[in-house]
C-alpha cells in the first residue's frame, strides 16, 4: 500500500494524542458481540486518526459515530450474553439491524481509504505527463473525500435511529433477563434427567463402568490404592459422561462411607454446590448451613471427611475457577477415598490427574440402542423392516446415544416410507419433538459457554457439508480473513486462530483429526449434531445460506454464501445471480464450468472454491475468453481471501484440460486489504510481479514457478509462505520476513547447492519460524548438497524437513541450536555414530525420518534415556537397526525401508526393548521373486530370513505390536 502524505489537522496535537489514547484503550478493552461491529470500530478509528485530511465536519460526524457505535457496542455485548431464545423479538430485530448497519459502515469507509490511497504518484513529477497523473490524483481523491461526506450524513442519521430503538426497547435490561435465566433452574434440565435413568434402559454401559471400577481400585500395590484417587470422564455433549458415572456411583458407593452425586453446571453457584455436598454427606449436620459463607463450607466439608473414606462425583464441571475452589474440600488420609468428574472441557479433564475419555458406541451396540428406543417407542417399524436405511441413520449418528435416542424418538411415529426424509434432512430438521429439543439444548450449553470470537469460528463451520475433512491452515486463515480472530500482544494472527480450534477441541465441540504416531492435528470434522445446532443457529441469525444451483437467489438478507456438491453450469442461476451483498463465497466439492461473475460482487471478503472441479476449459482459448478467468478482480477491492484449490490438479481426464484458471491479472495488485492468496493447487503457471504489491498479506501459497515473478521485499507481514522453483534472487528479501511462521520451498538441483546455504544464512533472522520444508527436484541421480557450517539458532522450530541430499548431520542440528524441535526429516549420505548420541538429546523430538543413500549398520551408540517422546522412526537403507534398552521409551511406531541387494543378516531381536511400541512397518526394495542364477536366490533367501526375523520380534514382544510387510 503506499504511503499516505503527511496530514494538518484541523485541531490541536496535543488534544488528538489523548483522544487516540483513549480510543486505543476501548479498543484493547472492548468484547464486541457481532464480527460487524468488532471490523467496524477499527476502521472508523483508523479513519479518524489516520493521515485522510477529512473535512472539519465530516471529522466531527466520524467522532459522533465513533461514540455512539462504542455504546452500541457495549449494548449489543450484554444481548450476546442472552441466549437467543431468551431473548425478545425487539432486541433479536434491534441486533440484526446494528449487524447490517455495521456492514454498510464497514464498506463506505474502505472504499473511502481505497479512493484516497489507492493512486500511485507519478513517475515522472517534473514532466507534464506527471503533472496531468498528479492533478488527476488530486481530483480524484478530493471527490473521494466528497462521496464521503455524504455517505457519512446518511450513515449518522441511520446510526441516531438505532440508538433511539435502543432506548426505546430498553435494550440495556437486557442483564435482567440474564441474570434471571443464570439462576433460574430449569425443571427440564436433561442433565439432571439422566442421573436417574433406569439402568435396565441403558445399553453398552457395563464394559465402560467396570473399565472405570478398575481405575478407581488401583492396580499399583496397597499404598496407591490407599491414596485419594480423581479421576476424570471426558467427552462430547450426549455420549453419557453424567449416566456412566451414575452407574460407576451406584455399583461401588456401598463401599464408602460418604458419599455424593452433586451436579455443578455452566453459570454455578458454588456455595449452593459446597451445601449440595454437605447434604448429602451428613444432613445432621447442616442447620443454619446457608449462613456458612464459602470458606467455612469448605472448612466444614473437610473436618467431616478427615479419616474418612469417601466417594463424591461432581458432575458436569465448566471452568477451572469452579473447580479450583470445590477441590480444596477434599482431604486425602490415604483411606482409599475417591473422586470422579465429568467434564466436556479436556482443560478442565487434564487437572484431575487421570482421564478417561468416554468413546462413542460400537455399530452393536448402537442398533441395540436404537431398537430399543423404537419399542419404547412403539414404533410399528422394526429395525429388520429396514436395514439398508437404519444403518445410514445410525452411521449419521456416529455412536452418540443421544443422537440415537433422539433419531429413534422421530422415527417411532413414522412409516419407514418416511425414514429417507429423516436421514436426507441435515440434522433434525425443524421436528417438533421432546428429543431434539433436549439434544440442542444439551448442545447450546457448550456453545453459549465459548468467548465470543470462537462462537463466530465455530458458526463458520456451517459453510461445510456433512462429515467433510476440513483442513486446519485453510480454515483458521479463513477465520483471520473474516474478522473472528482478534490480534492479541506478541502473537500471530493465526497463533490466535489455533488456540481458537484448540479451544473448540478440547470443548468437544469438532472432532480432531491426527496423523497417527506424530501429535499433529492437521484438520478437524464437525459431528452431525453440533452440525445441526450450527445450521439452526444460522437459520435464525442469517450467518450462512447453504445454495444450491436450483434456487433462483440466496435471500436478501444472505451475507455469507455456501454452495456444496453442486454442478454450477455457465448460464445457470447461481453463477450469473446478483450478489452484491455477499461477503463470504464458498464453495465445496462443486463441479464449475464456469467462475463466478466477479463483477457481481460488491462487499466480498471471502472467495474460496476448495476441492472443486473445473470442467470444459480449452488450451485455446484466449485468456480473457476463458470462463475461468479472473475477469473484474480489481474491482473486489474488500477481499481478503482468495483460494482456489482443484481436486483434478496432475490428473488428465476426459473433456478436462489443464491449465484451467489460465492467469492471474496484474490487477490482483490493487487489493490492497488481501490476507490470504492461495492458489496452492491449481493449473496456473505463474504470478504477475504486481504481487509484491499486497502489503497486508500474511499468507502465501503458489504451485507454479516463481523463479522470475515474486520481489517479497514488501511482504513482511507473511506469516506463511509456500512456493515452488525459487529463484536464487528471491532470497534476498527473505531476511526481511521478520514475522514468517511457516515456509515451503522447492529449488531446481542446479541452484540447490547455491539456495541452500543462502537460506540457511537468512533463516537465522527469522526468529519466529516454527516450520521449514525445503525440497529439491532430484535427479536420477541426486548429488549432496554442501553443508552449511554456520550457526542457525531458532528457539521456536517445531518442524524441519530438508528434502535434499545432505552430505551428514549438519552442525547446526543440534539440541542446543533448535531446543522445541518436534518433527525432523532428513536425507543424508551417511551417518556416523555419534550422529544418533546428538539426535537422541532432543528432549522434544516427536518423529524423526533418516533416508540414506549409502547403507550403513543402525547406531546403537545411543544414551539411556535418549528420544524421551519419541513416537514414530522411520529409517531407509539402515542395514541392522538395534535398540538399546532404556532409549525411545516412548516410540509407538517403526518404520524401516530397505533393499534386498545390501543386506547383512537380519535380527531384529532388539525390538524388545521398545516398551510402547503398537506398529512396524517393513518396506522392501527390489525384486523380490525367485530367480534362477546365484543372486536372485540369495536374495530371495534374505527376503525369507527378514520376513522371519519381523514375525518373530512381534512374536516375542509383549505388546505383539502389528507387522505389515510392502515389496515394491
Amino acid at each position: 500500500m503506499c504511503p499516505s502524505p503527511p496530514t494538518v489537522f484541523d485541531f490541536d496535537v496535543q488534544e488528538l494524542d489523548q483522544e487516540e489514547r483513549e480510543a486505543k484503550a476501548t479498543l484493547r478493552a472492548m468484547d464486541p458481540a457481532t464480527a460487524a461491529m468488532g471490523s467496524l470500530l477499527p476502521k472508523l478509528f483508523e479513519l479518524l486518526h489516520g493521515e485522510y485530511k477529512l473535512q472539519k465536519g465530516v471529522k466531527k460526524d466520524v467522532q459522533f459515530l465513533e461514540r455512539e457505535m462504542r455504546s452500541i457496542d457495549a449494548a449489543l455485548r450484554k444481548v450476546a450474553m442472552v441466549p437467543r431464545d431468551k431473548l425478545d423479538d425487539n432486541s433479536k430485530i434491534w441486533a440484526n439491524d446494528v449487524r447490517e448497519l455495521a456492514y454498510e459502515m464497514e464498506d463506505v469507509v474502505e472504499r473511502f481509504m481505497v479512493g484516497v490511497q489507492g493512486f500511485e504518484p507519478a513517475a515522472n513529477p517534473d514532466g507534464f505527463k506527471g503533472f496531468v497523473k498528479k492533478v488527476a490524483s488530486l481530483f480524484t481523491k478530493g471527490k473521494a473525500r466528497h462521496q464521503i461526506a455524504d455517505a457519512i450524513k446518511g450513515i449518522k442519521d441511520q446510526v441516531q435511529q438505532v440508538a433511539d430503538r435502543r432506548d426505546r426497547y430498553k435494550i440495556d435490561d437486557v442483564e435482567t433477563t440474564l441474570l434471571a435465566a443464570s439462576t433460574m433452574v430449569d425443571p427440564l434440565d436433561p442433565r439432571l434427567m439422566v442421573q436417574f435413568k433406569d439402568q435396565r434402559e441403558l445399553v453398552g454401559i457395563e464394559g465402560p463402568r467396570d473399565e472405570l471400577i478398575k481405575r478407581l481400585a488401583g492396580e499399583d500395590g496397597c499404598v496407591s490404592r490407599q491414596q485419594l484417587k480423581i479421576l476424570s470422564i471426558f467427552g462430547f455433549g450426549g455420549l453419557g459422561k453424567t449416566t456412566l458415572a451414575r452407574a460407576v456411583y451406584d455399583k461401588i458407593q456401598a463401599e464408602f462411607v460418604c458419599k455424593a452425586f452433586v451436579s455443578v453446571g455452566q453459570k454455578p453457584n458454588l456455595k449452593n454446590v459446597l451445601v449440595g455436598i454437605l447434604l448429602r454427606i451428613d444432613k445432621a449436620s447442616c442447620h443454619n448451613v446457608t449462613l456458612l459463607d464459602e470458606v467455612l463450607l469448605i472448612e466444614k466439608l473437610r473436618e467431616l471427611l478427615t479419616n474418612k473414606r469417601y466417594l463424591i462425583i461432581i458432575d458436569d464441571i465448566w471452568d477451572m475457577s469452579s473447580w479450583d475452589i470445590i477441590k480444596c474440600v477434599f482431604t486425602d488420609s490415604k483411606c482409599g477415598s475417591r473422586v470422579i468428574t465429568t467434564t466436556r472441557i479436556f482443560e478442565v479433564a487434564k487437572e484431575a490427574g487421570d482421564i478417561y475419555k468416554q468413546e462413542p458406541l460400537s455399530p452393536g451396540r448402537s442398533k441395540e440402542l436404537f431398537c430399543m428406543r423404537l419399542s419404547i417407542g412403539k414404533s410399528k417399524s422394526p429395525y429388520h423392516e429396514s436395514v439398508k436405511i437404519s444403518e445410514k441413520i445410525l452411521q449419521k449418528c456416529g455412536g452418540i446415544p443421544l443422537a440415537i435416542i433422539t433419531i429413534a424418538s422421530l422415527l417411532a411415529s413414522k412409516p419407514v416410507t418416511d425414514w429417507p426424509g429423516v436421514y436426507d434432512s441435515i440434522g433434525f430438521g425443524n421436528e417438533d419433538n421432546k428429543e431434539v429439543d433436549t439434544t440442542r439444548k444439551i448442545l447450546l450449553y457448550s456453545y453459549y459457554d465459548l468467548p465470543y470470537y470462537p462462537r463466530l469460528c465455530l458458526l463458520h463451520l456451517g459453510i461445510y457439508p456433512e462429515d467433510y475433512e476440513i483442513k486446519k491452515d485453510t480454515l483458521i486463515w479463513k477465520w483471520v480473513a473474516e474478522g473472528y480472530v482478534r490480534e492479541e500482544p506478541g502473537k500471530g494472527l493465526f497463533e490466535v486462530g489455533e488456540r481458537y480450534l484448540n479451544m473448540l477441541i478440547d470443548r468437544s465441540m469438532i472432532q480432531a483429526v491426527e496423523r497417527p504416531y506424530h501429535s499433529i492435528i492437521y484438520a478437524c470434522r464437525v459431528h452431525d449434531l453440533v452440525l445441526d445446532m450450527i445450521h439452526f443457529l444460522s437459520e435464525d441469525e442469517s450467518f450462512v445460506t447453504a445454495s444450491n444451483s436450483n434456487m433462483t437467489s440466496p435471500r436478501t438478507t444472505s451475507r455469507r454464501l455456501a454452495i456444496n456438491n453442486e454442478i454450477i453450469e455457465q448460464d445457470g442461476s447461481v453463477a450469473n445471480m446478483s450478489m452484491k451483498q455477499v461477503r463470504l463465497y464458498s464453495a465445496t466439492m462443486c463441479h464449475f464450468s464456469t467462475l463466478p461473475v466477479l463483477s457481481n460482487f460488491k462487499a466480498l471478503r471471502v472467495l474460496a472454491l476448495e476441492d472443486c472441479t473445473f470442467m470444459g476449459s480449452e488450451r485455446s482459448v484466449k485468456p480473457e475468453d476463458s470462463p475461468y478467468h479472473l475477469n473484474y478482480l480489481g474491482r473486489l477491492i474488500h477481499l481478503r481471501y482468495l483460494g482456489f484449490s482443484d481436486r483434478l490438479v496432475g490428473f488428465s481426464l476426459p473433456g478436462i484440460s489443464m491449465p484451467l484458471i489460465l492467469e492471474v491479472p496484474e490487477e490482483i495488485g490493487d487489493l490492497w486489504f488481501l490476507q490470504v492468496l492461495d492458489l496452492g493447487r491449481t493449473g496456473i503457471k505463474k504470478l504477475p510481479q504486481t504481487v509484491g504489491r499486497l502489503t497486508q498479506l500474511k499468507c502465501l501459497r503458489f504451485g507454479g514457478s516463481s523463479m522470475e515473478v515474486l520481489d517479497c521485499t514488501n511482504l513482511t507481514s507473511l506469516e506463511e509462505l509456500q512456493l515452488h522453483l525459487v529463484s536464487p534472487d528471491f532470497l534476498k528479501g527473505l531476511a526481511k520476513l521478520k514475522e514468517l511462521r511457516k515456509f515451503s520451498l522447492h529449488f531446481e538441483e542446479e541452484h540447490g547447492n547455491m539456495l541452500f546455504k543462502d537460506l540457511m544464512g537468512h533463516v537465522a533472522n527469522l526468529q519466529k519460524l516454527q516450520v521449514i520444508m525445503v525440497t529439491c527436484r532430484h535427479r536420477p541421480y541426486p548429488q549432496p548438497w554442501s553443508d552449511y557450517t554456520g550457526s542457525v539458532t531458532l528457539g521456536h522450530l517445531r518442524h524441519l524437513t530438508v528434502n535434499g541430499l545432505l552430505p551428514g548431520l549438519p552442525v547446526w542440528i543440534n539440541s542446543s541450536c533448535l531446543p522445541n524441535l518436534c518433527h525432523l526429516y532428513m536425507e543424508l549420505t551417511a551417518m556416523k555414530s555419534q550422529d544418533m548420541e546428538i539426535l537422541g538429546r532432543f528432549s522434544e523430538l516427536i518423529t524423526l525420518t533418516v533416508l540414506l543413500y549409502d547403507y550403513m549398520a543402525f547406531p546403537n551408540a545411543m544414551e539411556e534415556g535418549a528420544f524421551p517422546k519419541l513416537r514414530y522412526l522411520e529409517l531407509k537403507n539402515f542395514n541392522q537397526p538395534r535398540f538399546v534398552l532404556g532409549a525411545m521409551s516412548s516410540l509407538e511406531c517403526f518404520r524401516i525401508i530397505i533393499g534386498l541387494e545390501g543386506t547383512n543378516g537380519w535380527d531384529f531381536h532388539s525390538l524388545v526393548n521398545l516398551p510402547r511400541l503398537e506398529k512396524v512397518d517393513a518396506e522392501i526394495l527390489g525384486n523380490t521373486t525367485m530367480g534362477i542364477n546365484e543372486d536372485e536366490l540369495q536374495a530371495h533367501e534374505s527376503l525369507k530370513q527378514a520376513h522371519a526375523s519381523l514375525k518373530h520380534a512381534v512374536e516375542i514382544h509383549p505388546n505383539h505390536p502389528a507387522l505389515k510387510i510392502y515389496h515394491s
